[in-house]
């Protein structure tokens, strides 16, 4: 008993301070996951095993971490070492791909393919989001997209935020499609065992759906205000900046894409490591080669594709992020070592009688509104020894409620400016640029998207599976 109110405190404690964002978020989880194998194992349990099993580093020493032979689900219980190091070889990738101009050249690409309109831009971009954070860190797709829609609003004269704000939702969406979309897919992807493929074609269905919704409910919110100004203004302003002959309403030019790649050999080898990765992740469940594997591949190819600048790459990862994973899964090890996990299950069994159109209700829309105001990593970390217990004491299928969790918590998260890390980066780069956003403004449009896909989501579900 004094083991679990323990457990329980520190978790409170974690999720509160981390809410407050006063104290950096890695420093948070380290400390709190120190006093769960200080005081939780050590003091309360005096169990050296359960120590053990939660650092849980001898997983990284067997043949099964890094290659397998059908379906293999890494132990949820201490730390998920296989969704750290995939997401650090992802990293790595990324900071290689930005070091060369990839992702500027993409943006400015599409941007002149659509002849620097903004309402095409707007649709182009949001495919863009979604497209690519189904392989890479929406963090990173929305940290360069905000800063070539900023760029390109003052070129052609248009609010950005409108544009941005629609770039973070689809980027929150399309993340949720794939098992290395989002870092809570990651996490319930290795935990449950689930592959690419079995993501892609489970949640990336209804992701896929409800973009069709969601490219349709933004161009009716900003269409107007994007269209809305004057032509010439914007042409004159083309005209000055580019030094270009504008005809009607359109520039001759404005940014030729292969000005942005700054290492056209280097670009070409990250565009091919990138392809690679994507190959190896869709087939990975035929190959058996396991997603810490692939992201230690990939991020080997990455260093010796870079030379001399690895160094740079390397500088450049967040290792802080890193290391919250860390102290995160410590933290709730402790709940899982304690029981606390499954008391939480089964008073979900009870609400819901065991009906499972109910608790498929009640995963989607608590994950939906719990990541819309606290951080959707640590609520799925804690939710997937739920489900789990949920499935084996009730006799549910576990993907079933694997995927509801994946959506609610991937979607939810869009609601509010800090319900994701994506939000907080897309608003900032908007910010920093003049273009502040109230919560007001924010919520405005975005709370009634992340209502639409839940519900689009929760529809999916009842009808496909129960």
């Amino acid at each position: 008993m004094t083991a679990q109110i323990a457990a329980v405190a520190i978790f409170v404690i974690m999720f509160g301070l981390i809410v407050l964002d006063k104290i950096e978020r890695h420093i948070i989880t380290l400390v709190c996951g120190a006093v769960t194998l200080i005081v939780v194992f050590g003091v309360c349990m005096k169990s050296t095993d359960s120590i053990i099993e939660t650092i849980n580093l001898g997983t990284i020493f067997t043949t099964e971490f890094w290659y397998h032979v059908g379906q293999n689900a890494e132990s949820s219980s201490g730390i998920n070492w296989a969704t750290i190091i995939f997401i650090a070889g992802m990293m790595i990738m990324v900071e290689g791909m930005a070091r060369v101009g990839f992702f500027r050249w993409l943006c400015m690409a599409i941007a002149k393919l659509v002849r620097y309109k903004p309402v095409p831009i707007l649709i182009a971009f949001m495919l863009v989001a979604g497209v690519l954070s189904m392989f890479i860190d929406s963090i990173t797709v929305i940290l360069f997209l905000a800063a070539v829609t900023v760029e390109l609003a003052g070129i052609i004269n248009f609010n950005p935020v409108p544009v941005i704000m629609a770039e973070i939702f689809c980027a929150n969406l399309g993340g949720s499609a794939t098992m290395c979309g989002d870092p809570p897919n990651i996490i319930i992807g290795t935990s449950l065992g689930y592959s690419f493929m079995d993501f892609l074609t489970n949640t990336g269905l209804v992701a896929g759906i409800s973009m069709i919704f969601v490219i349709g409910y933004f161009y009716l919110c900003f269409h107007k205000e994007l269209s809305h100004g004057q032509y010439e203004s914007r042409n004159e302003r083309l005209s000055q900046k580019t030094g270009t002959v504008v005809t009607g309403a359109v520039a001759a030019d404005t940014s030729k894409p292969p000005v942005t790649i700054t290492d056209k050999k280097g670009f070409y080898l990250s565009a091919g490591i990138f392809m690679l990765a994507v190959v190896l992740l869709i087939t990975h469940a035929q190959t058996g080669l396991t997603v810490a594997f692939i992201g230690t591949f990939i991020a080997l190819l990455t260093i010796i594709a870079a030379g001399k600048k690895t160094p740079e790459i390397l500088r450049k990862v967040d290792y802080k992020t890193l290391l919250f994973f860390v102290g995160l899964f410590i933290v709730v090890g402790g709940l899982e070592q304690t029981g606390i996990l499954n008391i939480i299950a089964a008073f979900i069994g009870r609400i819901s009688h065991g009906n499972m159109m109910v608790m498929v209700a009640i995963i989607v829309w608590v994950s939906g509104f719990a990541s819309a105001f606290v951080d959707n990593i640590p609520f799925a970390a804690t939710m997937i020894p739920v489900i789990k217990s949920l499935a084996s004491s009730l006799g549910v299928p576990l993907p079933v409620l694997a995927w509801s969790l994946a959506i609610g918590t991937d979607i939810g998260g869009s609601a509010t400016p800090i319900g994701a890390s994506a939000n907080v980066v897309g608003l900032a780069v908007a910010s920093k640029h003049g273009h502040k956003v109230t919560w007001g403004q924010y919520c405005k449009f975005m709370v009634p998207a992340s209502v639409i896909v839940l519900a689009i989501s929760t529809a999916y579900i009842w009808i496909r599976y129960i």
